[in-house]
């Protein structure tokens, strides 16, 4: 082994199932990674990407087991080391920042006490130093306001807000080795370039090596020293970063080179019913301290904000994180209380009670920013995908309802013969198509769709965008459309609505907007979303 390999994984074989039939997730990997160096390991969703960084930490799920090969770190041989031995690696000189904040935050504890566990763990004993810690941590990953979000929850968080809080944990210990396993997916571009110049200055502080794994090939470029491809558990290519960009070997690394999402959004009708409208929205959250837990201010997520979403439209919102997209999207559902009429099909539906909500839920869908957080692990597929016709369409058979499941499961590009598989059987990306699939077994009216391709490799979003589009054509749906992903927004959406902490800054024709923003940060956020390799501007370091 040469004496800068930190990381080495040789001939690494993981699978699936009982003994002697297990299914192959990773098949003979070997890789090796030098300190103060970053590793690029990408794929399509099921390439075996992350089973392939979990085996590192030993933190494969239930079913899953190594089967072969070997795993050195800085000499060690980690497949053989007991729990005890793994315990003291893990989060002090290796430590991983996962795909899904919010299932790997307690929703119990408040954000301070999670990040000061990990520093007790590893021998920090006062409170009080612990505490200056975790406060420079959040300042240090750009967490706005991050006196006061100590003492928030997980769900008080938005998600870029939670994913940052995962890299402040990350990066308590000033770990040998981080395993990024798509640390930016959460992130709107402006504060993925503040996370990745971050990961960058650490890096060349302490030494650190990243093992990067990511489904976003413009982050590879500017981030890795070298890239590994994976297809199907297995390694296709490898080589220095320039080289793969620029001199592609493998046809399969030139097909995600290539892969981009394309197309444009039909013209909106201005004519078209109004499905979905709101006037002057408010959303604010109490902020309380003291003893007694009084309410001195409160946290305007969504602060006067009015639109129109009209029959076969799609409506984008974007923003930074934290700019109220997903309460938005939340208030307009009725799913959390809010101030202002809300309009689905000119009746307002603000004062419902929960029952007269009810029967319009199948026509008011939502998919969840984080798929595995909003699927239950003991449901199949099956069960996830058909429980919302259990509970509106009591007429249907059994056997009718795994017809609607296999269809639904087709369109998103899904195995219909899998459909009595658990969750945590998939990928990430194929979890969302769970959760998209879900949302169309009701034929909706509106589907309220939260960052729907960000757990998704851009080959797959191609895919899924014209998904879209086909179904919006063909069931005359409206979408609602929250993304960070400016690229996939332009190939949607044909209205946008620019949001800053909470307000409405600028919206208008998707193709007006971006051809000719006439606010400034609409224009630095476009400059972001385009040109992530720019140096960014002071916009993107406000700590947002």
């Amino acid at each position: 082994m040469e004496t800068d390999d930190l990381l080495r994984i040789e001939n690494l074989s993981v699978g699936f199932g009982p003994a002697g039939q297990e299914t192959l997730a990773v098949d003979g990997v070997s890789l090796a990674l030098s300190r103060g160096k970053t590793l690029g390991l990408v794929g399509e969703s099921g390439s075996g990407k992350s089973v392939t960084a979990l085996s590192v930490v030993r933190l494969l799920a239930p079913g899953a087991k190594i089967l072969g090969g070997s795993i050195r770190f800085q000499g060690q041989e980690l497949t053989k080391a007991n729990e005890n031995a793994m315990r003291a690696l893990r989060g002090a000189r290796i430590s991983m920042v996962f795909q899904e904040p919010m299932t790997s935050l307690n929703p119990l504890h408040r954000i301070e006490k999670q990040i000061g566990e990990i520093l007790a763990i590893h021998g920090m004993d006062s409170a009080e130093r612990r505490r200056a810690r975790v406060l420079e941590l959040l300042r240090e990953v750009g967490l706005q306001n991050a006196e006061n979000r100590m003492d928030a929850y997980p769900h008080e968080l938005s998600g870029g807000q939670r994913q940052r809080v995962m890299i402040a944990m990350a990066l308590a210990n000033r770990p040998d080795l981080l395993i990024a396993d798509e640390p930016t997916t959460a992130l709107d571009v402006t504060v993925q370039a503040q996370i990745l110049d971050l990961l960058r200055d650490i890096q060349a502080r302490y030494g650190m090596a990243i093992l990067f794994i990511t489904h976003d090939l413009g982050i590879v470029r500017h981030m890795a020293d070298e890239v590994a491809v994976m297809r199907h558990g297995r390694i296709v290519e490898t080589g220095p970063t320039a080289r793969i960009f620029s001199e592609p070997r493998n046809e399969y690394t030139k097909m995600l080179l290539a892969a981009e999402p394309k197309g444009a959004a039909p013209p909106a009708d201005a004519n078209a019913p109004e499905v979905l409208a709101t006037q002057d929205l408010r959303v604010w959250f109490p902020i309380k301290s003291g003893f007694w837990r009084r309410t001195t201010s409160y946290i305007k997520a969504v602060d006067g904000v009015s639109l129109v979403l009209r029959k076969g439209q799609t409506l984008a919102l974007v923003g930074e994180s934290g700019s109220g997209k997903t309460t938005l999207g939340l208030a307009l559902l009725r799913l959390i209380r809010s101030t202002g009429p809300i309009f689905y099909l000119g009746r307002n539906i603000d004062g419902f009670s929960a029952a007269q909500m009810r029967p319009l839920r199948r026509h008011l869908q939502i998919v969840f920013q984080d798929p595995y957080g909003s699927l239950s692990p003991r449901m199949s597929v099956a069960e996830i995908v058909e429980e919302g016709l259990v509970i509106q369409n009591k007429g249907l058979s059994a056997a009718e309802r795994r017809i609607v499941v296999a269809k639904s499961l087709a369109d998103t590009g899904l195995d219909p013969a899998t459909m009595d598989r658990y969750p945590h059987e998939f990928s990430g990306g194929q979890r969302q198509r769970i959760a998209i699939a879900r949302a169309l077994a009701l034929d909706p009216d509106v589907i309220v769709l939260d960052e729907p391709t960000s757990a998704l490799d851009r080959s797959v979003q191609a895919q899924m965008i014209d998904l879209l589009r086909d179904l919006q054509e063909r069931r005359g749906l409206s979408y609602l459309f929250i993304s960070h992903d400016l690229k996939v927004v332009k190939a949607l959406a044909s209205q946008i609505v620019v949001l800053r902490d909470g307000r409405i800054v600028e919206q208008g024709e998707a193709d007006e907007i971006f051809a000719n923003p006439r606010e400034k940060y609409t224009r630095e956020l476009f400059a972001a979303a385009f040109d992530l390799a720019a140096e960014p501007s002071t916009f993107a370091l406000s700590s947002r």
